[in-house]
């Protein structure tokens, strides 16, 4: 039972995965707003739905290992394997924005979330200010890229453009079909994802498997399973906006939105030295990240041959995340779980 199950799951991640991307697409278009914009809202917090589901029931039951095992897992989960093989796959473009706002506030959601949990307490104020910084960045995010959008089509208006109305790509999905692809898809997501975890979490309780264990890792990998499908889909369709975007959007939405969330509904406790290696771990993928999408190699160049200014190195276009960053990634990932046990 627990293989068919296996195979359902999996079968209704893929089919998911793809509306989801679909959906995504079109909304970006409708709205005038990046791809990257709705990789980061829409498909992350559709993808980040089972964590959420997961560690909010986990927190209100007082199974605080595995709220937080969930949440921890997942984000090591979405960079160290899905971004690792997302990579693999395809190298992957990143847009300046990842780089410069994106990747860093990542990096200060995981600090934040590492200070609140050495107290052994996640309060509800805290709770309250996580969810609210999230709230913040997300309205600060769309309405960034719709100035952007909207100074792009001036500046191509101004350039003489007439033809820009023809040759801009229209919408696939009107903005109702969009609305119930993301919706449907979210949900086929998040109960193909549960299929998964019920299944192996009774394999593993049957093997003496503990609470943490199978947080950071079976559940974790499992709720994770939905953003493993939308980035790596999204790649094939050569979104990388949409694969990079849903990453880090995912692992904002999990420390700020399912903590946050979960605490201001009921404060998780926290055993700081049971998770510490764990949390070590998340915020050195989440740091390394940002060094692999980093221009290196464009910069020193670029400082080589223009006398060497230092002001070079703040260039942060032409990121990109390539094979050889997607095999670090992985084999940190796998490293990470060969040492769990």
């Amino acid at each position: 039972m627990e293989y068919i199950q296996l195979l359902g799951g999996l079968l209704l991640l893929l089919i998911s995965a793809n509306y989801l991307v679909k959906g995504g697409v079109s909304l970006a278009e409708r709205l005038k707003i990046s791809p990257l914009v709705i990789g980061m809202t829409v498909i992350a917090f559709g993808t980040s739905a089972p964590e959420f589901i997961v560690s909010l029931s986990a927190a209100m039951q007082g199974n605080s290992e595995i709220a937080l095992g969930n949440v921890i897992g997942s984000n090591i989960a979405n960079i160290g394997l899905i971004l690792g093989v997302t990579a693999l796959i395809l190298p992957l473009p990143v847009q300046k924005e990842s780089i410069k706002n994106d990747g860093p506030m990542m990096l200060l959601a995981s600090v934040l979330f590492i200070l609140a949990g050495m107290s052994g307490l996640i309060s509800r104020l805290e709770g309250c200010i996580g969810f609210g910084l999230m709230m913040l960045y997300t309205v600060w995010m769309v309405r960034s890229s719709r100035k952007v959008s909207k100074k792009a089509a001036a500046d191509a208006a101004q350039a003489g453009a007439s033809d820009a109305k023809d040759q801009e790509q229209k919408p696939q999905l009107s903005p109702l079909v969009a609305g119930v692809y993301i919706v449907g898809a979210s949900a086929g997501l998040a109960f193909g994802a549960d299929l998964l975890i019920n299944s192996a979490t009774e394999i593993a309780l049957a093997f003496g498997v503990s609470q943490k264990i199978i947080g950071v890792t079976i559940v974790s990998f499992g709720t994770s399973l939905p953003e493993l499908a939308a980035s790596v889909t999204a790649a094939f369709k050569k979104q990388s906006d949409i694969s990079i975007g849903n990453v880090i959007g995912s692992n904002l939405f999990n420390i700020l939105g399912v903590i946050g969330f979960s605490a201001m509904i009921q404060p998780i406790t926290t055993d700081f030295e049971l998770f510490k290696s764990d949390f070590i771990w998340m915020l050195a993928f989440a740091l390394l990240v940002l060094i692999f999408i980093y221009p290196t190699r464009k910069n020193i160049a670029a400082y080589m041959l223009n006398n060497k200014r230092p002001s070079l190195f703040l260039n942060l276009t032409g990121g990109v995340l390539g094979r050889a960053s997607g095999v670090v990634l992985i084999l940190l990932y796998v490293g990470y779980i060969w040492l769990l046990f």
